[in-house]
């Protein structure tokens, strides 16, 4: 499971302040934190992480999207096989990018290059208010790896007519025409991922994991067929496929050399050999093979050894996330939308981080799930600290910057997880600056003074706990299938959600403290449950238009643990919804009821996952977790006009420039850090574009 980036005001805050606990320097500098499960605040000073002080992390911005840079801390300390892996990875990586493209929307090529054919040639007046529309229209298309928005999956909107556009293409001679043309300004495809209620998702999202015609229905019948060959093992079905109907009969068309991007595919495993010829040892080659094999063979057995050897490849100072992974994108669950990032440890911080994995047991033994639902043994979970090098497909240009994989439960229980913090993308987002949102929020200065001292190392352990204490935790019923057929739509939110539920449960308890990674639980508890009700019943709200519903799955499940939990504290006024000079704040007034709250609500999460509860979840997610107070949402939208920060972010990736002698062999590799935003999607166009525009 991947965390994504999102910078809410509860947390921006460009603060350096000195602790005197060094463990405490150390947790602040390392962790990975959340203002919900996806949005990640600014951590204090560091010491690994940070490089130079005059660092411009600023790119640009552009409607409602802030592109920054980052530095990659270390390089010149790896030895040059070390740079070598690194890169090929990068390379591996950077080759698949079109492959995201064409899962994310079946147009999205053809337009893309076309858009890309008339910025290139246009020759005409750049000056007009309708040029300018167009490139922030293109920037908008690059940024989300298509025509429907990176975190709201709604089409994006061009501020220019049909007519102009035709212009622009007669002039540079591109060509876009028919459905690929009109999709850009009819209402067709208006969501790449529609998860409304009482409609056939599968059918209404644009996403170009099934045919046009392929409905949910159909889906769930075609892999309730499909029988693992260890019913205890089971396969991922459908991860690396597209579902299609040919002649009328569903068929598969999977994901490997010689079959659906193929082309691309074949330049991926051309680079991950390299990479594997200067694999760090044995474990890692090993692992590298194996992930070549499955994109040869497109075998799913082949990809379960391959996440086992990967998981149990802990050894190293550079990792590496590629293939088809994250199913977010797949209205109902199967399918994995393509990603990488390539990993370059932090050892010293890791290691300081290592308390909580080494604690895991007694984190799932103590927490409030009924005693069938608890692991007896929590295995292999791993916390790292990471830099990252470079990323493409589903992690860029919008980056995670926390993951935990693999994603199947039995390997999970059998044998472990990997649970990274991105640190140098955490460094980056702490020196972007920051537009004063928060204090417009909070409902007093006590919860103002509260989070600015607290913030970054609260939110830092939520994610942590979620990453590596709520992502290990819990099991299934015997018998119960796993949770995309049984939750199906609703399986990634109440996963996150639950997630969520464990660091919250956490946060507030002595034993962080008694493990040594706060000086004050209290406080840091209070911090957190303050900044969580105030992001989910609030000021998360600001990434959406008025009238919207809550679709993404982060936001989703931080608004439905943060309703039911006001709601069910509105009899002991637990949660106090104050009206202030015509403005609403939420104010906690009992911190160890409503600890109480959610540890009821993840015992309740859990036994839905376990038990593969369709109704409760249903109920749960759709009766907190959707529907927005439509008077708040106004009054959220209107008391934000005063800040001119972008709600999402994203980033640039440093080149890594290979140094060749005139046997063509690399004798150093250097980080460039000078690419523009519209400079590097062009580049990736020239360089990287191995897929033809219908696939």
């Amino acid at each position: 499971m991947s965390i994504n980036v999102y910078i809410c005001e509860t947390t921006i805050k460009f603060i350096k302040m000195k602790l005197k606990q060094i463990l405490v320097v150390a947790i602040i500098t390392g962790f990975m934190f959340s203002c919900g499960a996806d949005k990640k605040s600014e951590t204090g000073e560091t010491e690994k992480v940070e490089t130079t002080e005059d660092f411009d992390f600023n790119v640009e911005q552009f409607a409602d999207i802030k592109v920054l840079r980052y530095q990659i801390p270390g390089w010149e300390d790896l030895t040059l096989k070390e740079q070598k892996l690194a890169y090929y990875l990068t390379q591996a990586g950077l080759s698949g990018r079109d492959i995201m493209w064409d899962q994310n929307y079946r147009h999205n090529l053809k337009i893309r290059k076309a858009l890309e054919n008339v910025y290139a040639n246009y020759g005409g007046d750049k000056n007009t208010d309708d040029w300018k529309a167009f490139e922030t229209y293109l920037k908008r298309v690059w940024f989300s790896n298509g025509i429907h928005h990176h975190y709201s999956n709604a089409k994006l909107k061009p501020e220019f007519s049909s007519d102009y556009l035709k212009g622009l293409l007669a002039d540079t001679n591109a060509a876009l025409e028919g459905e690929a043309f009109d999709v850009i300004f009819n209402d067709e495809d208006a969501k790449k991922v529609n998860l409304t209620k009482d409609v056939d998702n599968v059918l209404l999202s644009a996403i170009n994991f099934y045919g046009p015609d392929v409905t949910t229905a159909e889906v769930e019948d075609f892999y309730k067929k499909k029988v693992s060959p260890n019913p205890e093992k089971p396969l991922s079905f459908g991860l690396n496929s597209q579902l299609v109907k040919e002649n009328g009969v569903l068929t598969e068309r999977v994901y490997k050399s010689g079959g659906l991007y193929g082309s691309a595919i074949d330049e991926i495993t051309k680079w991950l050999a390299l990479a594997q010829g200067v694999a760090e040892n044995k474990a890692q080659g090993d692992a590298l093979g194996l992930l070549i094999q499955y994109y040869n063979t497109g075998d799913l057995q082949t990809w379960d050894d391959y996440n086992v050897a990967w998981t149990a490849a802990t050894d190293g100072n550079i990792d590496y996330i590629n293939s088809f992974i994250e199913v977010y994108n797949d209205p109902a669950g199967y399918r994995g939308s393509y990603e990488t990032v390539v990993q370059i440890k932090d050892f010293d911080m890791s290691a300081k981080m290592s308390v909580l994995s080494e604690n895991a047991q007694w984190f799932e033994d103590n927490s409030p799930l009924m005693a069938e639902h608890k692991k007896d043994s929590v295995v292999g979970v791993t916390y790292k600290v990471v830099n990252v090098a470079g990323e493409a497909g589903d992690s860029s240009p919008s980056t995670p910057i926390g993951v935990n994989l693999p994603n199947a439960n039995w390997i999970r229980a059998a044998v472990g997880s990997k649970s990274v913090s991105l640190g140098n993308i955490i460094h980056a987002y702490n020196n972007a600056g920051s537009s004063g949102r928060l204090k417009e929020f909070v409902h007093d200065d006590e919860e103002y003074e509260l989070e600015e001292k607290y913030g970054q190392i609260a939110d830092k352990l939520h994610t942590a706990l979620h990453e590596v204490i709520g992502h290990a935790s819990g099991q299934l019923n015997p018998g119960v299938g796993e949770t995309k057929e049984t939750l199906k739509k609703y399986a990634s939110t109440l996963e996150e959600g639950r997630a969520d539920l464990v660091g919250l449960y956490y946060l507030y308890n002595p034993k962080l403290q008694e493990l040594g990674l706060v000086d004050d639980w209290k406080s840091v508890g209070k911090t957190a449950y303050d900044g969580y009700i105030r992001n989910g019943l609030m000021t998360q709200l600001i990434r959406l238009n008025l009238g919207d519903d809550v679709e993404e799955a982060h936001m989703v499940n931080r608004q439905w643990v943060s309703a039911w939990a006001y709601e069910k504290g509105l009899a002991d006024n637990v949660i106090e919804k104050v009206t202030r000079d015509g403005q609403t704040y939420f104010n906690i007034n009992d911190y160890e009821k409503l600890h109480a709250l959610f540890g009821q609500l993840l015992k309740e999460t859990q036994r839905i996952k376990s038990e593969g509860d369709y109704q409760a979840v249903e109920d749960l997610v759709e009766g907190y977790g959707v529907k927005v107070d439509q008077a708040i949402h106004a009054e959220v939208l209107e008391r934000n006009k005063q800040f001119t920060g972008a709600p999402y972010s994203g980033f640039v990736n440093p080149v890594l420039v290979a140094e060749k002698d005139d046997n063509g062999d690399i004798t150093a590799i250097s980080v460039d850090q000078n690419d523009t935003f519209n400079g590097q999607m062009i580049r990736y166009s020239t360089d990287y574009s191995f897929l033809p525009s219908e696939n």
